[in-house]
């Protein structure tokens, strides 16, 4: 996925994988990730803006997602967490998680949601 597919999806939302043939694995991926909360922001990480997008290889996906700062502690707990609960969705036969940087993430990536809990709406 390209810096300009990131940030041209909604804020909050991952953007969409480019084949159209996993949306439904997607939507449930989608819904998985918001039982899983940053373990220092009392938000889960698909409304704080945390989860990029998809890229899948048949029946795998990668995950691009970051994080609220580099330095997290507990970027590979969390990672595991996450590919977890991915390979969990049906038809999905494995499931990489891939941390990126660029672009950073900031307040902005929120959905509107969670920017009404922190008082930026």
């Amino acid at each position: 996925m390209s810096d300009a597919a990131a940030s041209a999806s909604p804020a909050g939302a991952p953007a969409p994988s480019a084949g159209a043939g996993h949306a439904d694995e997607e939507r449930l991926i989608t819904e998985s990730l918001k039982q899983i909360y940053d373990p220092e922001i009392p938000m889960n990480i698909v409304d704080l803006g945390l989860v990029y997008g998809f890229e899948w290889s048949g029946d795998r996906v990668t995950l691009k997602m970051t994080l609220t700062a580099p330095g997290c502690p507990v970027a590979g707990i969390l990672a595991e967490e996450i590919k977890t609960a991915i390979e969990k969705v049906p038809h999905v036969a494995g499931a990489t998680v891939e941390m990126i940087w660029d672009p950073p993430w900031t307040p902005e990536r929120m959905s509107d949601f969670a920017k009404r809990q922190f008082g930026y709406l």
